[in-house]
């Protein structure tokens, strides 16, 4: 009998009920800004994650979530199930649901700051079984015990373990020794291979298979073995940054599982993340597959390479 094919996707991660200001910039120490109507997303880096993932097209979807009894949860929960997300839920009564606080300046770039709230609690032994899953997608918002069980856990199981090395901070060894693919922006990328003056050089002091870092409006820079791809942004008029980078990696992850070479899924997830740039909000402004793919057909006009800079 032969074994089930391996097509879904699991992420593992945070959701966050997203409070959004937009300000003319955001504060510096000490100073207060005035800014404009609070408004109020589902968010979190693995929710949103997965909702990219999920609406990226024949890649169906399980996320790994913990939320609370609780307003907050109630809605993250309606908004990945509304997405076609199937959830493994930890359930975590009288813990509240994690919550973002987030500054979005006139230019579309934003500040965030994080409670995870229950979020904190999903341990290693909370990885549903893993049949079936093709990708493991995780990120840095939960306990990096726990990021770290999940990767030996899906390494030894044969599954392709993604991280998206996100908020920034060191990584032990014992978890990158775990990762297939992994993604970073230029800030992050700093922080675990030094100077990113040389891009190639700094991805090849990476000790993963393949490493990725987005720079933004400089599109992103892949290394796969000894082989580097560059993939150029698509130009669009930019509204809120809050889930570009989320969204390329759902949108990626998604591609790979559907077997999709790395060159055509860093387009999709390229041309996910410029829309998802478009609209405000963090999964309200995730696209769906066919949009994504009438831009990625799209030509990218020649430029010259700018210097590198942050990535979202």
């Amino acid at each position: 009998m032969n074994a089930m094919p391996r097509t879904r996707v699991l992420v593992a991660g945070s959701a966050n009920l997203d409070f959004v200001v937009r300000a003319p910039r955001a504060p510096a120490p000490g100073e207060t800004v005035l800014g404009g109507d609070l408004q109020t997303f589902p968010g979190g880096k693995g929710a949103n994650q997965a909702v990219a993932s999920a609406r990226a097209g024949d890649a169906p979807t399980t996320m790994l979530v913990a939320l609370g009894d609780d307003p907050q949860g109630a809605r993250l929960r309606d908004s990945l199930r509304e997405a076609g997300v199937a959830l493994a839920e930890k359930r975590a009564p009288g813990t509240a649901s994690g919550v973002a606080f987030i500054c979005i300046a006139a230019s579309g770039e934003n500040s965030i700051v994080v409670a995870p709230g229950a979020n904190d609690l999903l341990a290693a032994e909370d990885l549903p079984p893993l049949d079936g899953i093709s990708h493991l997608l995780l990120q840095l918002e939960t306990p990096l015990s726990s990021v770290t069980a999940w990767a030996e856990s899906a390494r030894a199981a044969g599954v392709t373990v993604v991280l998206n090395a996100a908020p920034a901070r060191a990584l032990p060894a014992r978890l990158l020794a775990a990762v297939d693919i992994l993604v970073v922006n230029e800030g992050e990328l700093a922080m675990l291979a030094g100077d990113t003056a040389d891009l190639e050089a700094a991805l090849r002091r990476l000790p993963v298979p393949c490493a990725i870092v987005t720079l933004g409006g400089d599109g992103c820079v892949a290394r796969q073995g000894d082989a580097f791809l560059r993939q150029p942004a698509f130009a669009v008029d930019v509204v809120d940054t809050t889930a570009a980078g989320d969204t390329f990696c759902g949108a990626m992850v998604a591609a790979l599982a559907r077997g999709e070479p790395l060159r055509q899924a860093l387009r999709e997830a390229s041309a996910a993340s410029a829309l998802a740039c478009t609209a405000a909000g963090a999964q309200s402004s995730i696209p769906q597959h066919e949009a994504v793919l009438q831009l990625a057909a799209q030509p990218i006009p020649s430029r010259r390479p700018r210097a590198a800079r942050r990535g979202r």
